[in-house]
């Protein structure tokens, strides 16, 4: 099995070169997504833990991985976030579950499994 967070920063290489492509609209993008992310009524952890869920809602697998990624560096402890998963899963049924894998894996790859 591939490491998820290999993936990450593979695809994240790729994206970067999009984003070069289009400095002026991506740098818009970023500076609106780093605003939305700061605590504001709801804390940058909570944030996170909703983005986790609408990416793995969305299917989108780059979003689960660096989302579970940044809870946790965003203070996220292990419960919350399988939770939030099990948020998604309930919503999501089905498609959402069968990649919860994806969550597990990455926590074991940095050590909150």
């Amino acid at each position: 099995m591939e490491s998820q967070i290999g993936y990450y920063t593979d695809t994240g290489k790729a994206r970067d070169e999009f984003d070069r492509a289009l400095p002026k609209e991506m740098s818009a993008y970023t500076a609106f997504r780093k605003e939305v992310y700061k605590d504001g009524a709801l804390s940058h952890k909570t944030k996170r833990l909703i983005a986790l869920a609408l990416g793995m809602q969305s299917g989108c697998t780059r979003c689960t991985i660096g989302q579970t990624k940044d809870a946790v560096e965003a203070g996220a402890t292990k419960a919350e976030i399988l939770e939030a998963v099990s948020v998604a899963v309930v919503m999501g049924g089905t498609a959402v579950s069968a990649e919860t894998w994806r969550v597990v894996e990455v926590l074991k790859e940095i050590g909150k499994w």
